[in-house]
């Protein structure tokens, strides 16, 4: 398989693991509604929220969108187009090294890229899909990088999206189109799970009603098929007497027996006079809707002007964020790809479209899906960000209020500090989360109360030693695996089984450790996360 090559990039191949697990932190003056709903906004670099919320998210998220810088050359503003802000120019110094000075700005995106979308994969659900929105200045790249780090064979789709409804002629032939790249962890799962576009009056059209059918409108589907079935090469007469055969290189789409039952159902139309080809009827109300496809355009999805007209009517100006995309885009979007209790990421989320559209599909259909929000730029997510949101859910100007709420977070402190150690004031559920994902490649099953025992996974209970979650808040109390201590561990929930133990240290021997069934892990030595 043909893989993409740039400076910088062996730097970067397994930087992912190297990022530092940080702590979120929650605001609750910039949070806003329902603190149960679900809902996350992070503030901080994305990739630093990407670790943070894996321990509690990974393989959770049915529909990841991002909307990515596009490396244009644009250099105005932070997420800029040429990877070039005082943030990433920091990151990629960091994690490339003097080797950034001689990086072309198409190699410092794919240096920016690569960790990030390497996070991203292991969020994704074993039948969710990722959207990805790129014009022609990085598809190119974006697709080869996609296909090394998920394979070729989760490519799903290459949507091309109108985004203007007027010709450009500024250019030698005018750009009105972007892309939008899906890849899914199960291209055939994906299939069978996704929804169909719901029926709009333009796809109705073709619905009529010719005979005044009690049942109301309906079209005649032809009744071929390509290739040569013996069992599908009957002959049919017309209500005229007419005998017809299959056209040539083709067969009827169904066995005889199938078409005399339509026929007696009056489910087969031969035109107005009886004498033309058979049609099988199918009526309006039986349509579940359409199967999406790879063309898009602005009167079914949105287009640019319309995404900044609603930054304008949710912000009271246009310049709060300079490449907003549509709610009608994303909406379609997690109408193809979510149900309605599905986990939704958006980890270059701008000015919050995702968010908006989310809450919008969930008032629409009454679901409860949840959002996962990453925005770098503190003046963007606290001041166009998190406001449209907020303004979303109570109503604003025109729009109706969707109800909900979000958690504002922000980044703490990493968990580790320079030496390795548990920074101080990490508390008991910080860490449980932790371990949890560290053993198990999965999310804690519920947020840790003050029980050692965190659950239990392919029959394995592991079990959490820290903090005096034992009742001894001494520095040492309970963090040890001692006789006593195990003698007082909870139970195997399944009865028996294997027990995984995290603690500070061990006193027990290794015939006592296999008395009571426990394989243990020194904190912090044997946590990290990869």
């Amino acid at each position: 398989m043909p893989t993409l090559d740039w400076i910088g990039k062996n730097a970067v191949l397994n930087h992912h693991r190297e990022v530092p697990y940080h702590l979120l932190k929650c605001d609750k003056e910039l949070s806003v509604g329902d603190p149960g709903s679900g809902n996350l906004l992070v503030q901080g670099d994305n990739l630093l929220a990407l670790k943070a919320l894996l321990p509690y998210y990974s393989g959770q998220v049915k529909c990841i969108y991002i909307d990515p810088p596009y490396n244009t050359g644009d250099e105005s503003w932070i997420y800029n187009d040429a990877v070039n802000s005082p943030e990433i120019r920091a990151w990629l110094g960091k994690a490339v090294g003097k080797e950034m000075e001689d990086l072309s700005r198409h190699d410092k995106w794919l240096c920016m890229m690569h960790p990030r979308l390497s996070l991203l994969k292991e969020f994704l659900s074993q039948d969710g899909a990722i959207f990805i929105s790129i014009d022609d200045n990085a598809a190119a790249y974006l697709r080869l990088l996609l296909d090394e780090l998920l394979g070729p064979l989760r490519f799903v789709a290459s949507i091309v999206w109108q985004k203007r409804y007027s010709r450009e002629n500024r250019a030698a032939i005018g750009d009105v189109h972007e892309y939008i790249l899906v890849y899914a962890r199960d291209p055939e799962r994906f299939k069978r799970s996704r929804n169909r576009v719901p029926m709009d009056a333009k796809s109705a059209k073709p619905y009529k009603n010719l005979d005044n059918n009690p049942r109301g409108r309906w079209r005649a589907i032809p009744m071929t098929a390509q290739g040569f079935r013996p069992n599908q090469m009957y002959s049919i007469t017309t209500p005229s007497g007419r005998v017809l055969r299959p056209p040539d290189g083709r067969c009827w789409s169904t066995i005889e027996s199938e078409y005399l039952k339509l026929r007696e159902a009056g489910r087969i139309w031969f035109g107005k006079k009886g004498n033309t080809a058979p049609g099988i009827i199918r009526f309006l109300d039986e349509v579940e809707g359409l199967v999406p496809w790879t063309w898009w355009p602005h009167d079914e999805v949105g287009h640019t002007d319309e995404a900044k007209k609603e930054i304008r009517q949710l912000l009271d100006t246009s310049d709060a964020f300079p490449t907003p995309k549509p709610v009608r885009l994303i909406r379609r979007i997690l109408e193809i790809a979510t149900d309605k209790d599905s986990l939704v990421l958006d980890s270059f989320v701008g000015s919050g479209t995702t968010g908006q559209a989310v809450l919008e599909l969930n008032k629409a259909d009454g679901g409860n899906r949840r959002f996962l929000l990453a925005e770098m730029d503190e003046a963007i997510c606290r001041d166009a960000t998190a406001k449209r949101i907020s303004r979303v859910i109570a109503g604003y100007n025109s729009l109706p209020a969707t109800g909900g709420g979000f958690r504002y977070c922000v980044l703490s402190a990493p968990l580790f500090d320079s030496r390795g150690n548990i920074r101080d004031g990490v508390t008991f559920a910080d860490l449980a989360a932790h371990v949890y994902f560290t053993e198990t490649g999965e999310p804690i099953p519920k947020r840790a109360g003050r029980s050692p025992l965190l659950g239990v996974h392919n029959g394995r209970a592991i079990y959490l030693l820290f903090n005096g979650v034992l009742g001894d808040k001494r520095p040492s109390g309970g963090n040890v695996l001692t006789h006593a201590v195990a003698q007082s561990l909870p139970d195997h929930p399944n009865g028996k089984g294997p027990r995984i133990v995290y603690g500070e240290a061990c006193r027990l021997t290794g015939p006592s450790l296999k008395q009571y069934g426990i394989s243990f892990r020194q904190v912090p030595f044997e946590l990290k996360v990869d």
